[in-house]
């Protein structure tokens, strides 16, 4: 009774592995037809996919500003980033994370939202799978492809034709930053016209790309 169960328990452990990695090889070159955030939005979907060669680089510079800075130099995980959110979260106040956009990119493709061990442990493994088989550039062209970029708006092309009237690959720094910053909220940030926080918030994000231009941050995606 015990083997067959070992036996089960291994089928579908080798079940699993060979789903994933069916998945994330096809995913490298295929486009991302539906994530789960899309099935259940109850405001319809609207998305382009688009090549990250029609992607102006400033959203690209913009997000790593505003998101992942390490992005070209971790392996999927930011450590430091983890740890400082950690310290912060116990220290009370508002609560931070530390997703990467590489995790980010992996929850938002082949899971759902929200949190939970169980949840998190999918996406690391995810994770882990997409920075060895895709690399930084097709991750990033992943990410910003299936992001929520407005209510029931998905992508970057389809979000720049909302909130800009014009196609992505041509994206100013500041229109790059403003969509930027209302990625992590995309139903309650507004990208045209933020108040407060928010803009102050776009106007460092910026800023930010000037940095990350100069220092190369965004390097792995063009090279």
């Amino acid at each position: 009774m015990v083997s067959k169960i070992l036996r089960i328990i291994a089928k579908g452990i080798a079940g699993f592995v060979g789903l994933t990695v069916v998945l994330v090889v096809a995913f490298k070159w295929l486009p991302v037809p539906v994530t789960a955030t899309m099935v259940m939005d109850g405001n319809g979907i609207t998305k382009d996919w688009e090549s990250l060669d029609n992607i102006d680089r400033n959203l690209v510079s913009a997000v790593i500003a505003s998101e992942d800075g390490r992005f070209c130099e971790h392996s999927g995980f930011d450590t430091e980033a983890i740890e400082k959110a950690m310290r912060a979260n116990m220290e009370g106040g508002r609560i931070r994370g530390g997703s990467t956009i590489s995790q980010q990119t992996a929850k938002n493709v082949f899971l759902w939202q929200g949190g939970g061990y169980f949840r998190k442990g999918l996406e690391a493994w995810f994770t882990f799978w997409i920075e060895l088989v895709w690399g930084k550039r097709r991750i990033m062209e992943v990410y910003l492809n299936v992001a929520e970029t407005g209510i029931g708006t998905y992508g970057a092309e389809a979000g720049s034709q909302r909130y800009f009237g014009h196609s992505a690959a041509r994206m100013s720094r500041d229109e790059a930053s403003r969509m930027a910053a209302a990625l992590p909220s995309p139903k309650k940030r507004a990208v045209k016209g933020p108040g407060g926080w928010l803009a102050r918030h776009g106007n460092r994000i910026e800023r930010r790309i000037g940095i990350v231009r100069r220092d190369g941050l965004d390097a792995c995606v063009y090279n």
